[in-house]
């Protein structure tokens, strides 16, 4: 299981006229902490993209359990709990506040896709060789 944490901080910007984090952030901030996780393992979604692969989100799902507001540092937990061997590959995050508590989950679902032809491929095999060590 290959698992990270990263730590993002509530931008005035990102809250809503309840003061808390407008809903559709959360995504943004599971967005940065997968790229973030990546990027641990010495791999940028950029090289990806040079190499011809693009992953867009296929689906995602959240629960909301407590609000975040402006100034709050929160911490995102990514976990990717299995070595994808097909075109799919799943992230599960949860997003905790200041005092541990948990206010998001969620789950993202991506698929590798050919830059050229659009169609469903495999991870690369550079990301799979730098992930590996985390799923013996």
């Amino acid at each position: 299981m290959f698992t990270t944490a990263f730590q993002i901080r509530v931008r005035y910007a990102e809250t809503d006229q309840m003061n808390v984090v407008y809903h559709a952030n959360y995504a943004t901030y599971f967005e940065v902490a997968r790229t973030e996780s990546i990027r641990k393992l010495g791999f940028t979604y950029r090289e990806m993209e040079a190499m011809g692969i693009e992953m867009p989100v296929t689906e995602i799902t959240m629960t909301y359990l407590r609000p975040a507001r402006y100034d709050d540092l929160l911490t995102v937990e990514t976990v990717l709990r299995e070595l994808p061997d097909n075109h799919v590959i799943s992230f599960h995050q949860e997003i905790f506040n200041e005092k541990k508590k948990l206010i998001t989950s969620g789950k993202v679902t991506l698929f590798f896709l050919d830059r050229v032809t659009k169609k469903r491929t495999v991870m690369p095999e550079i990301l799979r060789e730098k992930l590996k060590a985390y799923f013996n």
